[in-house]
């Protein structure tokens, strides 16, 4: 045979190799776990996804703190969020944390606070319900993940856009929650900035307010972005000395891109690992 005709009798002879070739072993591929809980506040069974960081169950007595996400379906952010944890404790540029995602029903109810706004309430049938998906989180998921899990006592939160308006809710409204609030895009034009605009008075009647908020922002953030820096100054006013704050203009990312990037940054700095 010419060696031509040997190449292609190989690559014949590999082609049909190859459709003989048959899938053995195969099994899920599995990230993490996931359970449903049963919530008599919101009268409904939610899905929780939950992501143990790198050597988690190797060290049966360690305990780490936990990091909430709403947005946290797997056809939603959880999975590349849960990345970033993998890639951040393998790499040495973020604390372990538990990952606990809470997959959506009604997404825009749960995320809002109330509004007087018409328009607003045109984006959903129901809205502003961010005051008992919060209690869902602190007498129910939360209790139940200490339960279930090693846990310390430190709690973050971070989300993005309406989950990110609702980090920032959470922080006005019930600071005690969490340590740590990470809040990308927030939609702080809801109920006409009601949030920014309250911002100065309630952080002066804060004094020992003793937390950590990061933010950032899109060059496609309400009103060009005009909201998230109006609260930047708002913040440099008035927060008190405990509060430990951070706001990143990010105007090279779109709303649709900003979160992975984002969450990214907020993790290396706020989450990084003690020398």
């Amino acid at each position: 045979m010419t060696p031509r005709t040997l190449l292609l009798a190989a690559l014949l002879g590999a082609g049909l190799n190859a459709q003989r070739a048959t899938v053995e072993n195969a099994a899920p591929l599995v990230l993490g776990e996931t359970f449903t809980l049963a919530s008599n506040i919101l009268g409904e069974t939610r899905r929780i996804n939950v992501y143990a960081p790198p050597g988690y169950a190797e060290a049966p007595e360690a305990k780490v703190p936990v990091l909430y996400m709403p947005d946290g379906g797997m056809a939603e952010d959880f999975l590349h969020v849960a990345g970033l944890v993998q890639v951040g404790v393998g790499n040495g540029t973020m604390r372990p944390f538990l990952l606990v995602g809470i997959e959506n029903t009604q997404r825009r109810r749960d995320l809002t606070p109330p509004t007087e706004n018409a328009e607003d309430r045109k984006i959903a049938r129901v809205v502003g319900g961010a005051a008992a998906f919060r209690r869902f989180l602190r007498d129910e998921l939360m209790p139940l993940i200490r339960a279930r899990y090693r846990t310390t006592s430190e709690t973050a939160i971070v989300g993005e856009s309406l989950a990110g308006l609702f980090v920032i809710d959470t922080f006005f409204t019930e600071p005690a929650l969490f340590d740590t609030y990470i809040a990308i895009d927030p939609s702080l034009w809801w109920n006409d900035q009601k949030l920014v605009a309250g911002a100065a008075a309630w952080l002066m009647t804060q004094p020992e307010l003793k937390k950590t908020l990061w933010y950032a922002s899109s060059s496609e953030s309400g009103g060009n972005g005009k909201e998230a820096k109006r609260f930047a100054e708002v913040l440099s006013a008035a927060a008190p000395a405990g509060l430990s704050w951070h706001y990143e203009p990010m105007p090279e990312e779109l709303h649709s891109t900003i979160y992975h990037p984002a969450a990214l940054r907020a993790f290396r700095l706020l989450f990084k690992p003690a020398k």
